[in-house]
């Protein structure tokens, strides 16, 4: 019997008067297993919002930036979206420490349907961006207080069960979002309205319901801090030291990562970072972030180890579907659904960690059996090649699927069980942030070792194909082919012009207007360059596993945050 159980048993007056979660628990914050799933319902419904949206938008992208005549611009959309929800999530956990977390979950969903709705009506890329920041204003809150709440109401020892719902929803998320986005962005016209403004429009609905749902289970304690300070300046110098950060992780690349316009970035987000320890410093419990949790050695290393661990996971993510796409032929929509065996690991990783967990109240080996199984299956495909089977590349994302999922759950548990239950909020998200963080530049680095690698090896796959008379014989022949990618390619070849190998930099689609034969030296310059990335995955989870084998494990406490805020009062008192 858990304590919520046991509690829920000697006070039936309280558990009849709201079974359902209609009103507030009582003050002492024990809640029943009923109570727990209704609550859960809701968080679950804003955590699908924010990730389905994501990978909608993915999808629909290139559709997108055809439509408004900003094919270049895309690239910004993306990171207005990423910088203003890296941004904001932190100050959502600090604000929701001090003045409870469903006013700012219910603006958290707010603000981002509004923005859903203003990117419907968006008439240039310019626009799209700007609407775009303020829906990642709203999903900066989404995922992290949704773990918050979780912390709140859920002693750690029984919250890796809950917490593998979350996983399921992302899970979900990333097999039906390229689907839809597939789907809508490839209407003309649906309803009177152009396909790919749905993309955004259908966040409106579901946005609502999720509103409404959440405004009526959501029933927690009031909270409010007297005397607390809100740590603005820390805020506004960590806008000026992430925002240039951020930018130029996703922009280098394009501009060049010695260019004057990055050594800007590079010089302005120094000063910014600098200026914001200095400010955290100043502010102690106020901080925004307050640098006192980083004196815990659990928090601390767990903040590094979640950085390293982004870098790896994000990583793997956004380089497995373009794999798929250019390697072997898929449509986004069906990458999409090859991408299931690594949301199946995640989801069996943490569906198992967490019943193992709540049964032991031991995390400890999870974590070390995650970054082992992540650095395995990343090992795994650096092997692959242009000619290995659909199945072994399915095989190594189960892997790396199951790795993150005994990685990811334990390491926010921890993190949450290592602060006194008053920095719920914080703490959860400034484990959201430091991955996020990581993870951008995680992405930033590993495309930089990509593209970086595509041409030498695209052109070196060329010369060694010349070598074949079969290669050869059938440049020949495509030089009068109906296909006018191959006619052009031929040509090229036969003039002894080998920049084909940079156009693939600016459209990989390139390679799927091409006869097989003469594709298949892009497929297998792209696939080395692949081997590389994930090479470097490889040392990176590598990184992590000697992290983690150091991380020291803290007894899980017995209530939830709530439960354990107001018996600290009680003994005070």
């Amino acid at each position: 019997m858990t304590l919520a159980e046991a509690a829920d048993q000697n006070a039936p007056e309280r558990t009849e008067s709201h079974p359902t979660g209609d009103e507030a628990p009582a003050s002492e914050g024990v809640f029943t297993h009923r109570q727990i799933l209704v609550v859960l319902s809701g968080l679950m419904l804003g955590t699908f919002l924010a990730s389905l949206d994501e990978m909608i938008v993915a999808t629909a992208i290139r559709t997108i930036a055809d439509d408004l005549d900003g094919y270049a611009m895309q690239a910004w959309v993306t990171t207005a979206y990423l910088v203003t929800a890296t941004l904001a999530t932190p100050l959502y956990g600090k604000l929701s420490d001090m003045y409870g977390r469903k006013p700012f979950y219910l603006a958290a969903v707010t603000i981002f349907v509004a923005g859903s709705l203003l990117c419907t009506l968006a008439q240039s890329m310019y626009m799209l961006a700007a609407f775009r920041a303020i829906q990642g204003l709203g999903a900066g809150g989404l995922l992290a207080l949704g773990l918050a709440i979780l912390g709140d109401i859920v002693a750690p020892a029984d919250r890796a069960k809950y917490q593998g719902y979350f996983l399921a929803v992302f899970g979900s998320s990333a097999v039906l979002g390229p689907v839809l986005g597939g789907v809508l962005a490839g209407q003309d016209v649906i309803a009177g309205i152009t396909g790919w403004r749905w993309v955004f429009l259908v966040n409106v609905p579901i946005g609502a319901f999720t509103l409404a749902v959440v405004w009526k289970v959501l029933n927690l304690p009031k909270t409010r801090r007297s005397g607390v300070r809100i740590d603005w300046w820390g805020t506004a110098a960590l806008v000026v030291g992430l925002v240039p950060l951020l930018v130029v992780a996703e922009q280098g690349r394009i501009w060049g990562w010695g260019s004057s316009r990055s050594i800007a970035c590079y010089v302005v987000g120094a000063v910014g970072v600098c200026v914001f320890v200095l400010v955290e410093r100043r502010m102690r419990d106020a901080a925004v972030i307050p640098l006192r949790m980083f004196r815990n050695s659990t928090y601390a290393l767990g903040v590094v180890i979640s950085i390293v661990v982004g870098a790896a996971m994000f990583g793997a993510i956004a380089l497995l579907p373009q794999y798929l796409q250019v390697v072997q032929g898929s449509s986004p929509t069906l990458a999409g659904f090859q991408m299931l065996p690594m949301m199946l690991g995640t989801a069996t990783g943490s569906i198992l960690s967490g019943q193992l967990i709540a049964r032991t109240g031991s995390y400890r080996i999870y974590p070390l059996i995650g970054a082992a199984t992540l650095t395995v299956g990343a090992f795994l495909l650096h092997y692959v090649t242009a000619d290995s089977p659909l199945a072994l590349v399915m095989a190594g994302m189960a892997i790396i699927g199951f790795g993150l999922g005994n990685l990811m759950q334990p390491l926010t548990l921890a993190i949450q069980n290592s602060l006194p239950p008053q920095d719920m909020g914080v703490s959860t998200a400034s484990a959201t942030f430091f991955r996020q963080i990581g993870g951008t530049l995680g992405v930033a680095v590993f495309l930089s070792i990509l593209f970086a690698q595509l041409t030498p090896n695209i052109t070196g796959a060329l010369h060694s194909a010349a070598a074949d008379p079969a290669f050869r014989q059938t440049v020949i022949d495509s030089l009068h082919s109906d296909n006018p990618t191959d006619a052009a390619l031929a040509a090229g070849l036969v003039s002894g012009d080998t920049s084909a190998a940079a156009e693939v930099l600016d459209d990989s689609s390139v390679i799927q207007q091409l006869s097989p034969v003469l594709s298949k030296p892009f497929k297998v310059g792209f696939a080395e360059s692949m081997s590389a990335v994930f090479l470097g995955v490889t040392v990176m989870s590598l990184i992590g596993l000697v992290l983690v084998a150091f991380w020291k494990e803290v007894p899980l406490r017995t209530g939830g945050g709530l439960a354990a805020a107001a018996a600290e009062r009680d003994r005070r008192d």
